[in-house]
């Protein structure tokens, strides 16, 4: 198996989000941006797959390791073989995957976020991704960079937001604990899984704090780089649409998994690539 077809089965399979965003892509650009992501994948599962932090702090350290090996023309793992590749044609910074690696480290130092600056700081590190893709696809004005970085943390917000269960579960809470007591809730609430009107209340907040830096992303994109940009922009309608699912569903995720079919998500991509 070479490096790409490691990082096409890690994060870009057949019927996956990732997989309709880069589908209209330049086989070069998709490699590139399928490599990008499946070593941050691998940066999530060094974390996440790990019961013991003592384990995921190692496995973390090993990454920041194979990431200096990146840019050396050493590196072991086919994903971090396949991103040297892509460093090298593309303006793809040590620094910008270092601050990504920082973000999962937030993840061993929190379980708790007391508030959303704090969270918000997390969502900029570990979505530092989209920022990296847009420099793969390309620009002529700067604000696209702009429009990137609050796109990331648009797709990161509405992965908690459709994630809050599963993180409860690993008695991880991405919710500001402030908001939390706002409506009457505290993270045991969470914990237990519990859904009731306060955190309907609660998860609408959430909801429209999403929207809101989805709609901030589209307004800083400039109109020339618009074309260039569709990839991300099919990835945000994707996502905008499961937000959307999810508060109809008055954003009761505690119990339950909410996504898009395969078919809905290539309908969603082919229309965006073609009228974005």
């Amino acid at each position: 198996m070479t490096p790409e077809q490691y990082c096409q089965q890690k994060v870009a399979t057949s019927g996956s989000t990732l997989y309709y965003s880069l589908l209209f892509l330049p086989p070069e650009e998709r490699r590139a941006i399928t490599a990008l992501y499946a070593f941050c994948g691998e940066i999530e599962d060094a974390v996440n797959a790990a019961t013991d932090p003592g384990v995921a702090q190692a496995r973390l350290a090993w990454w920041r390791t194979e990431l200096d090996a990146v840019f050396d023309g050493r590196p072991q793992h086919p994903a971090a073989q396949a991103l040297a590749a892509v460093t090298q044609r593309y303006r793809i910074t040590q620094a910008r995957l270092s601050e990504i690696v920082d973000g999962r480290q937030m993840d061993l130092d929190y379980n708790r976020y007391p508030d959303f600056r704090t969270l918000e700081v997390y969502c900029r590190r570990v979505s530092g991704v989209a920022i990296l893709s847009a420099e793969i696809l390309g620009y002529s004005d700067p604000g696209a960079l702009d429009y990137a970085q609050a796109l990331g943390i648009a797709l990161q917000l509405t992965t908690i937001i459709a994630d809050i269960g599963e993180d409860a579960r690993r008695n991880r809470i991405y919710v500001p604990l402030d908001e939390l007591s706002r409506f009457g809730l505290s993270s045991d609430d969470l914990i237990a899984l519990r859904e009731d009107e306060r955190f309907e209340r609660l998860m609408a907040h959430q909801v429209v704090r999403a929207r809101g830096f989805y709609e901030r992303a589209i307004g800083l994109l400039p109109r020339a780089d618009r074309r260039a940009q569709r990839s991300g922009l099919v990835l945000a309608a994707i996502q905008r649409t499961l937000l959307e699912e999810i508060s109809a569903l008055r954003g009761r995720t505690l119990n339950r998994r909410v996504a898009l079919t395969p078919l809905r998500r290539f309908w969603i991509a082919w229309k965006t690539w073609y009228f974005a």
